[in-house]
Order: structure tokens, then sequence, then C-alpha cells
């Protein structure tokens, strides 16, 4: 299917870009967005929401760029579900930027309906990781749970095959375009997802990736889950960025017990500030909702086979390749832990206090959060209400910044440079 809508909606993304709270504010403004356009000029600047380049960018648009879009959907056999469709995921309506259309390749499961819940975590996974992510993904599957996750290499493709072993629902947020060739080693388990679940995306169709679509993919996860897991996310795991967010939108965080290794860092953190709820095994899961829709069927959980374990590729040194033991994988020393400062015995008036880098590039709410902090701490809320931003704003661009090592989480959700 493809939404009546769509062509308007698409135009405003080759306009404005993606990932922008302008799209709902434009929902609610008209009933129907083919008003807006046929408006022209004066109904653009009249409606008050774009500033000049915004408005050239929308003058310049030529409608047959959407009508090429929506032929290659066609071609693919997509459905594109605008913001305005009733189709459209409430839980997904309902977060501060939600993508003007999304698009699907298979079937998108009701999730006013059925549980779901997001499965994120490292593309280093051990084999702890890996058997993990697999064995909660497919009892909850058997428990007519939708699994959310990315489709990246390790705990993402994990969590998949997982669900796709139970012949259960499982849904790919992608960080590109469905058509993209990138991570083509599951090339395969996205099609096979296909069949009962669905490949997503905000992008068009042969989009290809830029690091800044994936921390905007994970709020799509995260709207999508009712609860977030985190399994192996280390100190620096772009899977944090899930959970905050996730956190920031009333969902529950669940993360993996694991050992004291920097990979289980990001975790344990989070279950030792009170954030997470630790979790060994699904059932620490389901006891969390008044499930909706499940089955009746028990799942031995420790019976679970892993015929296919040795398949699910992880990453290591920028390749895919099969899982690794968990000593192996120790060893490689991934997502290190904080360094140990040069400073430590030196007198305190010796001491640098951290500063503003300048050798770094930061745009939009990233570079006015950045130069906003110092080397005190500050509550979220406070740089919330000073910069006049949405808290849960504010905590993704903290936790991108916090991602690329330019501030550090204190405790109390107070933030310092680094």
């Amino acid at each position: 299917m493809i939404s009546a809508n769509a062509k308007y909606w698409i135009l405003l993304t080759q306009a404005i870009g993606y990932n922008t709270p302008k799209a709902k504010k434009l929902a609610k403004m008209y009933s129907d967005i083919s008003t807006f356009f046929e408006g022209g000029k004066s109904e653009w600047r009249f409606c008050g929401l774009f500033n000049s380049v915004e408005l050239e960018a929308l003058s310049s648009l030529k409608s047959n760029s959407a009508d090429d879009v929506l032929k290659r959907c066609k071609q693919l056999k997509y459905s594109v579900i605008s913001i305005d469709d009733p189709n459209y995921p409430s839980c997904l309506y309902n977060i501060y930027a939600p993508p003007a259309v999304i698009y699907v390749s298979g079937n998108l499961p009701d999730f006013d309906e059925y549980l779901s819940i997001g499965i994120v975590g490292t593309r280093r996974a051990s084999r702890y990781g890996v058997e993990n992510s697999y064995k909660i993904a497919y009892a909850l599957a058997k428990y007519n749970t939708v699994v959310v996750s990315g489709g990246a290499l390790g705990v993402d493709c994990a969590s998949h095959r997982g669900v796709l072993a139970a012949n259960g629902i499982t849904v790919c947020v992608r960080g590109c375009g469905i058509n993209s060739h990138y991570l083509r080693d599951n090339e395969k388990m996205r099609e096979a997802i296909t069949a009962k679940g669905a490949v997503i995306s905000e992008y068009p169709p042969d989009e290809e990736p830029r690091n800044f679509y994936f921390p905007a993919r994970n709020r799509i996860i995260a709207a999508l889950s009712d609860g977030v897991l985190l399994i192996e996310a280390g100190e620096k795991s772009g899977s944090l960025i899930t959970a905050d967010l996730a956190l920031e939108m009333g969902k529950d965080i669940f993360a993996l017990l694991g050992n004291n290794s920097p990979q289980n860092y990001g975790s344990n953190y989070r279950i030792k500030e009170g954030i997470a709820i630790p979790v060994t095994d699904f059932m620490d899961i389901l006891a969390n909702y008044d499930c909706k829709n499940l089955s009746e069927d028990a799942v031995g959980f420790d019976n679970i086979l892993l015929a296919d374990i040795d398949a699910i590729p992880v990453k290591k040194k920028n390749k895919a390749v099969k899982i690794v033991n968990l000593k192996t994988e120790n060893a490689e020393k991934t997502d290190l832990p904080p360094k140990k400062s040069a400073d430590k015995g030196k007198p305190e008036a010796e001491k640098q206090e951290p500063k503003h880098k300048t050798d770094i590039k930061l745009k939009g709410d990233a570079k006015l959060v950045y130069n906003y902090l110092t080397s005190e701490p500050v509550h979220i809320d406070k740089i919330a209400g000073d910069l006049g931003m949405p808290v849960s704003r504010v905590l993704g661009t903290l936790t991108l910044l916090e991602v690329k090592g330019l501030v550090r989480a204190l405790q109390g959700r107070n933030y310092i440079l680094k």
C-alpha cells in the first residue's frame, strides 16, 4: 500500500531532511497536506515553521522527484506509509520527531496489539552475547512478542535470527534505504524477515548509509518497542543511545547481566544506576507486562537449539567474521575502558580541567550543547531549560556526544566535558 499523500511527505523530506519535528507539526496544522503544497510560497511562509533556507528548498523542488521514489517503491513492492495515514503506528507518531514517511518491505505488525521488545547491543558480540541474544529473541517470539532491532552484525543479527528460528515476527529498522546493499552478510536474513515481519526505514529505497543516520534510526527502534534490552553494550556503545531515548519516551530498559569486562560496561552501569532491570532470561522481561496476546506454550530456555549459531556474523577489525570464543573476544579489548588520567599524582593546582576541543566539527544541536557544557556538572533539565530544547532532544544529543568521547555522564543525569 502507498498512502494517498505519500508524494507530498516525500517532497517535504527532500526539502528539509529527516528526523525533524516539523513533519508532525505540519500534520497537526493541515488535515490534508496537499493544501500546504498547493498553497505555494505564501502558504509556506504563512504557516511559520520554515526558515529562509528551507523555504528556498521547498521552492526549488520538482514534483517528479517524489514520483521517482514512489515508482521505485512500486517496482520493489514496498509500502509507503505517511505520517497522516491511519495505518501509521501511533507509538511512532507520539515521539518528538516521527518520520514523515516510513518505507516498509513485508508486513508491519500492529504495535497496539502485540508486546514489542527492542534488542540492541554490540556488533562485536562474544559467544555469550550472541547466544543470549538468539535465545531470548527466540523465546520472546514463541510468546507472541514482536522483536525490534537494527539488522546490524552481532547482537542485532542474532536477535533477528532467533525470531526467525521460532517462526515469529521481527522488525528490522535500517539506517539506510531498505534496498541498500549495506551489510551484505545479512541480506538473506532481511529477505526472510519480510515473510512475517518487516524491514523498514525512513530513507528512500536506495539511500546509502551515513554516520548520522544510525543515531537517528535508534529513535524509531525505541519508539516501536515497549521495552529495550541491552546486550553487551560497552561504555561508548551506540546502543546506549537507543536505551536513553527509550527511557526518555517512558519505556522500560533491561540489560543482560554480564561480567566486569569493558564489553559490558554500559549495560552494567545502567543496572547499577537503577535505570535498567537486570535480565538472565526472557521471563525477566515478560514478568514486567500484562502481556498482550501471549501464547500459553511453555519454552524451555535452556533447551533452545543453537543449530545455526556459528553462522551469525559479528564485527571484528571492520570485517564480518564468524563468532569467536569468549576468551579470544575479551582479549581483543573492544570498547576499551576510560584511560587512566595522565594527571594522576599531580598536585590539584597542576591538574588540567577539561576544555572544549578546537579540532572537531559539530553542527546543530551537537554544537550548541557541546559549547554549553563546562568542567562543572550540570543537570540535563537545566541544559534543556537554558537552551530552550526538549529534554528528549538534549538527551539524544548528549548521548551522541558521549559516544564521540566529548562529554561524560555522571550520576543523577548530570554531564560535564570530557
